[in-house]
Order: C-alpha cells, then sequence, then structure tokens
C-alpha cells in the first residue's frame, strides 16, 4: 500500500498535471517523453526538483549514498584530493542535493589539507540551493563563505566536476522497436488522464541512434540524447581536470539486453519504485538507468579521455573507504555499527555496491585515481 499524499500534496500534483496537460494540447496533442519528464521534473515552481516537498533521506522518496553516511563524502574527498593537489583546481558539484555530501566533502579536504579555494554548485532548484546553504552553515559554517552557487557553467574550469546521481534524472527519450522500425513513444491525453502513442522519430539524432542499436521488435527503452549534451558541456569549459560521475546503470551490452527489454525508467514515491510514470506527477521522481557507453562516446568526441569506469564498491574500496570505516572503533558499538551497516548498503552487490557505477572522464594530465586500481572495467564499455 503506498502511502496517501497530504491534502496539499494532491493539489499540487493536480497543478502540475493541469500544466502537463496544457503543454501536451500546445503542443497538438502529443509530445515526447523527454519533454513530459522535464517538465514533470524541473517546471518552474511545479515540477518535483523545483518544488518544496523533501526529497532527499527518510522523510523523503528515496535515500542517496551521501544521506547513507558521512564515508561517502569523505571517501570521495580522498579520491579527488590527488587532482586537487596536482592542478589547483577548485570542485564544481552538480545538483547537489540536500548539501550533504558538499558539507561531508569540506570537512575531509580540509583535514587533508588541500581545500579549494572555492567549491561551487550548480543546482537548477533555488529551493535545494536554499537548503544546501542552511546544510553547509550548519555543518561547515568556517567553510561556507567558500562556496558558491551557480546559475549557469563557469566560462573556464580547472579541477574536479562531481556529480552523484545526476544522469539519471535528466529527461530520456523512450524509443518502442518495432516490425516497421523505431518509433518514438510519446505522451497524449486520453479521456482524461496520459496514456502512451508511438510516431515515427522526427529527431535525425535520435532516429540515427535507435536505429544503430538494432532491437528486436516489442523492445522497449531509453535513449538519453540530455545526458550526451551534458557532458559536452562539460567538456567545454574543462581546461584541465576530471569530471567524476557516479550513478546506477549500465554499459550499452547490460543496458540493451534483451531481458532488459521493458527499460529502466522508474518513478520513485516515499521510498517505492513503481513502473507507472504517470503516478501523481509532481510528486514522484523519475529516473532512468544510465548507459555509461553512451556516456563515454560523448566525452570522447568532446575531447575528453576516459580514465576509469568501476563499480561503485570498487571504486569507493580502492578510494580508502574501509581506512576511514576503521578510524571508528568497533568498541564504541553505537558509533560503529550504523556507520559499518552503512558501509555495508554502499559496496553490497545486492545493495549499491555493483548496480552503481563510478566513470571518469578527464583533460590534460591527470594522475590515474586509486580508486580505480582495482576492478577497472572500461573495457567493458
Amino acid at each position: 500500500m503506498l502511502p496517501a499524499p497530504s491534502a496539499d500534496a494532491l493539489a499540487h500534483s493536480r497543478r502540475v498535471v493541469s500544466r502537463l496537460r496544457a503543454l501536451i494540447a500546445d503542443a497538438g496533442g502529443w509530445m515526447t517523453f523527454s519533454r513530459f519528464m522535464e517538465a514533470a521534473l524541473y517546471a518552474p515552481g511545479l515540477g518535483y526538483y523545483a518544488a518544496g516537498a523533501t526529497k532527499f533521506g527518510v522523510a523523503g522518496d528515496f535515500v542517496t549514498a551521501p544521506e547513507l553516511t558521512p564515508l561517502f563524502g569523505r571517501t570521495l574527498a580522498h579520491a579527488i584530493a590527488p587532482v586537487l593537489t596536482e592542478t589547483g583546481g577548485e570542485v564544481l558539484e552538480l545538483g547537489a542535493g540536500s548539501g550533504r555530501l558538499a558539507a561531508d566533502m569540506l570537512g575531509e579536504l580540509e583535514r587533508l589539507g588541500v581545500l579549494p579555494a572555492h567549491y561551487s554548485i550548480l543546482d537548477v532548484s533555488a529551493d535545494l540551493a536554499a537548503r544546501q546553504r542552511d546544510t553547509i552553515a550548519r555543518e561547515r559554517p568556517h567553510l561556507v563563505e567558500r562556496v558558491r552557487w551557480l546559475t549557469t557553467l563557469p566560462e573556464n574550469f580547472t579541477g574536479v566536476i562531481l556529480g552523484n546521481e545526476v544522469l539519471d534524472a535528466l529527461p530520456v527519450e523512450l524509443v518502442h522497436w518495432t516490425e516497421a522500425g523505431p518509433l518514438a513513444r510519446g505522451v497524449m491525453v486520453d479521456g482524461g488522464t496520459f496514456g502512451w502513442e508511438d510516431r515515427p522519430i522526427a529527431d535525425p539524432v535520435l532516429r540515427a541512434r535507435a536505429e544503430a542499436q538494432d532491437l528486436a521488435p516489442g523492445y522497449l527503452s531509453e535513449i538519453n540524447l540530455a545526458a550526451d549534451a551534458l557532458i559536452a558541456s562539460l567538456a567545454q569549459p574543462l581546461d584541465r581536470g576530471l569530471i567524476l560521475m557516479i550513478d546506477y546503470g549500465f554499459g550499452a551490452s547490460e543496458y540493451y539486453h534483451p531481458q532488459r527489454h521493458m527499460g529502466t525508467l522508474r518513478a520513485h514515491y516515499r521510498h517505492h519504485a513503481l513502473d507507472d510514470p504517470f503516478y501523481l506527477p509532481g510528486l514522484c521522481d523519475l529516473t532512468a538507468h544510465v548507459d555509461f557507453s553512451a556516456v563515454t562516446r560523448a566525452g570522447e568526441a568532446a575531447g575528453l579521455t576516459l580514465a576509469g569506469y568501476a563499480s561503485q564498491a570498487n571504486f569507493l574500496l580502492g578510494s580508502g573507504l574501509v581506512e576511514l570505516l576503521m578510524e571508528i572503533s568497533p568498541a564504541d558499538a553505537a558509533s560503529y555499527l550504523p556507520q559499518a551497516n552503512a558501509v555495508q548498503r554502499l559496496v553490497s552487490p545486492a545493495e549499491m555496491g555493483e548496480l552503481f557505477k563510478a566513470i571518469a572522464l578527464t583533460k590534460g594530465a591527470v594522475a590515474p585515481l586509486a580508486g580505480f586500481s582495482r576492478g577497472d572495467r572500461r573495457h567493458s564499455l
């Protein structure tokens, strides 16, 4: 049984539905799913990430790694510290969520003596930016002046660009492979409710990508052109440094495996994963797994070098996660056991350890990251 929304939340969802219906009407009665997903998540004042409801943690709809334990952010700080030292650069975090990751990383970078001059955050949500300020001001008040909130990418950047669970929240195109070839699966309104309708693919880039997959008729999946565009846009201002993305997904051979014939698109509502992306628009997060082969191609086309690809478990273990955990005495059960349990969730193949991956794209001379010293899977992309 799914938790019932409050009256205010339900009223908000109805406003989002009205907006989506209007957009579909303006588009002639049908629009691509990527446009639907973008509006449902990011429409100003209405979309899931643009409105004020709690998203992260126990009280929200899902729990991200930084919310589980500060050891995640501390480990990432160790992972990127050599790059900051080598380049003398800064940190730019994309989609910083509650600000938890930024606070933990800033604290550990300070402890390591490699605090960057600035830690920038680029987030499309003014509401989340305010929450991030509150978190950092509460947890690291003496460092809050180093943090800058951006609305656009800088013209030039050196250092580390970091995104944790960013790519999965980008709007995706839905494609249905049929006997007549691939079709775009879009959204229309049928009897007052949202429904599916397939149409010929108008975008030549999307059509070429879909035809290149050569999947069996009946196969339904996603192609994330927005992720390609994001990687290309990040590569442009990067003079020297590292783009590090952590997210759930696969290489193309796994992503488009015959057994994954219904795709990976999901809605997340109050810690429940749903197959229906039309459920309570504005109250649900919509996500799709990441095709890391496509991310790699986009990066290389933009002049980046694939510097590492590994499971989250191998990346965190190689970056010193266990060593940080062991700084807590096992004799102090009240402190140690919750952190040990969180670490287990981060690295267990049955939890986040295998499904989540870390990918590194670099520009210029950047030394290899220790996190890819074990289990590097670049060959699989």
